[in-house]
């Protein structure tokens, strides 16, 4: 994964898609929180590496960032964090020399010591050198992210690719395994390390000679931006829970006209953020389905807090804490959202709605429907045109979406103030469409 933070080419990205290109560069600087300086330097990297992976793009195509993006939709949807993988995962004068040494340990297995100097010798002259030191940092990253592996044996240990799954696959088969990852990153989540390596198959089937059409057997469109965007906090908050430690980041609200803040680096210049400081236990991470957004629910000494992924940013791992302490605020979580929809903890209420069977349908999308999503909710009474289904959740707003998703297909029957407030809602949508 990539070695520096994109909290602001994510934030950037992320104003674009939901947009679609309609802010000034004043607007875009203004709503990021940096300088309109360093919204045109950002602006220019994005360019360049979207030059180098689409280098046969037109003129035209190639004018503005957003249309560059969008050229062609099902390329576009999936991998918007790959693209910033591409951007990002290593520095500039870092990738000729890794890439010099993963060509190298393709051959064979090196020791470290070897491979200084391969790239003492190899290295272009006006590249600086790297010491031990930096050559060893290197083989631990490249270990960490499972690109390389140490064989067995006394010391000095030796490093070679780690593309066993590759070499003892014939390309028939890396053809299939390359459909099955390409369908699963597409639909569940998380995605990314699937887009990851859907990538590094569809490259090694393109150096076979495979053809191009072989790893275009499925387009999809049903994509959540933030969901993928996201996914860049995810695993950083994942290796933070599993291992009980606290996290520190800088966080900007939703209700927040700010999604980023430029670091102060010179004092003399430096500006008051709307984003605070927090610095919590993480405990919990929820997925939300309807919109596509992601939730940490941790501890702080005010108790149980919750927050959206997407106005995290600058995350740092912090200490760790006792395992005891660690289970029994994972216990309170659990019970305090055990009749949530999603993350309420208001008081719990029971929801009665009637499902109305569609006319001549089989199968019956609308009960499969229910079933499938309607978690611990039930199925009380059944009749030919309906059915009740019954369900105590913590509080009616987080349901509610839900519910209203349906359509004239449900009717609320209790309790009375949620059917009360969806009456209105579809008043209001009535009202949209009446003549002017």
């Amino acid at each position: 994964m990539a070695k520096e933070s994109f909290d602001k080419e994510i934030q950037f990205l992320r104003m674009l898609v939901l947009t679609s290109g309609a802010f000034n560069r004043q607007q875009f600087a203004e709503r990021l929180g940096i300088s309109v300086h360093t919204f045109d330097k950002t602006i220019r990297r994005l360019k360049e590496v979207v030059s180098s992976m689409h280098q046969r793009l037109s003129q035209e195509q190639g004018k503005e960032l957003s249309e560059t993006l969008r050229y062609s939709y099902y390329d576009s949807t999936d991998p918007l964090l790959l693209f910033l993988f591409r951007a990002k995962s290593v520095k500039e004068s870092e990738s000729q020399r890794i890439s010099l040494l993963l060509k190298s340990m393709s051959e064979r297995a090196m020791t470290a010591m070897e491979l200084l100097d391969v790239c003492s010798c190899d290295l272009p002259s006006d590249q600086p050198l790297p010491d031990e030191k930096t050559i060893r940092s290197d083989l631990k990253y490249l270990e960490e992210v499972g690109v390389i592996k140490r064989e067995p044996g006394p010391r000095p240990y030796r490093y070679r690719i780690h593309d066993d799954l590759i070499r003892g696959l014939t390309d028939e088969e890396l053809l299939d395994l390359y459909d099955f990852v390409d369908i699963m990153a597409n639909t569940q989540v998380p995605s990314v390390q699937g887009y990851l390596l859907r990538e590094g198959l569809k490259k090694h089937l393109q150096r076979h000679q495979v053809e191009p059409h072989a790893t275009e057997t499925f387009l999809y469109k049903y994509h959540y931006y933030s969901r993928i965007l996201d996914e860049a906090h995810l695993f950083a908050l994942l290796h933070a829970i599993r291992h009980r430690r606290r996290v520190e980041f800088l966080y900007f609200s939703p209700k927040s006209n700010k999604s980023y803040a430029a670091k102060n680096t010179n004092p003399l210049f430096a500006k008051e953020t709307v984003g605070r400081i927090e610095r919590t236990l993480p405990l919990k991470i929820v997925y939300d389905h309807q919109y596509g957004r992601w939730y940490l629910l941790a501890y702080d000494r005010a108790g149980l807090r919750k927050y959206r992924m997407e106005g995290i940013t600058n995350i740092e791992q912090g200490d760790p804490v006792d395992e005891a302490f660690f289970e029994e605020k994972v216990r309170e979580v659990e019970e305090s959202i055990e009749h949530s929809w999603l993350i309420d903890t208001g008081q719990p209420v029971t929801v009665r709605a009637r499902f109305y069977h569609p006319e001549g349908s089989e199968p019956n999308f609308i009960k499969e429907r229910v079933l499938l999503q309607g978690q611990w909710g039930q199925i009380v009474e059944e009749d030919e045109h309906s059915f009740i289904y019954e369900i105590t959740v913590n509080g009616t707003s987080e349901i509610k979406p839900w519910l209203r998703s349906f359509g004239s297909s449900c009717e609320i029957l209790e309790p009375a103030q949620l059917r009360r407030e969806m009456i209105a809602e579809w008043k209001e949508i009535q009202s949209y469409y009446e003549t002017v």
